[in-house]
């Protein structure tokens, strides 16, 4: 993936749980992205032509994608960007099975529609949380993971008040 800006800096969009919403907020937040991850429950194939119109989409199947269109989605997948491997799950519960032996920098996660951002054991977790349809009174949200220099760093946005 090469940036427009610099060839050292990354821009990932991370966006999760759009259940068949593009969000026009959603839409600026991830502008100017080298590259986007979905970390599930796309629900309509539209939602990808979306964003696929901004930058490169990796996308995983949710538990909410069905159909069709939906088997050809992986359960979990990788990417790797200046030597840092991000994996990506929908639901946390899955990272065992996902993880393998593979040594991992990044988990992108979605499923349960609450933003977060932790670091364990070395490893940086986020969770972008839903930039679909509001649930409870759990944020609006998408995220956006910068890797310059091979450091990586993330960021959470509030979508709509």
């Amino acid at each position: 993936m090469a940036s427009t800006r610099n060839a050292r800096v990354h821009r990932i969009g991370l966006i999760s749980d759009t259940h068949n919403l593009v969000r026009p907020e959603a839409l600026r937040h991830l502008q100017g992205c080298d590259a986007i991850v979905h970390a599930g429950d796309i629900c309509d194939p539209a939602v990808l032509e979306a964003l696929a119109g901004i930058a490169p989409v990796t996308a995983v199947r949710g538990n909410n994608d069905v159909g069709a269109w939906a088997e050809p989605l992986p359960l979990h997948t990788t990417l790797t960007v200046q030597q840092r491997t991000i994996l990506v799950v929908h639901d946390i519960a899955d990272l065992r099975a996902a993880l393998g032996a593979r040594a991992i920098d990044v988990v992108v996660t979605g499923h349960s529609h609450k933003p977060m951002i932790e670091t364990r054991d070395g490893v940086l977790f986020v969770n972008p949380g839903s930039a679909g349809p509001r649930r409870f009174k759990l944020p609006v949200s998408a995220g956006m993971l910068v890797i310059e220099a091979g450091r990586v760093s993330a960021t959470l946005a509030r979508l709509v008040e």
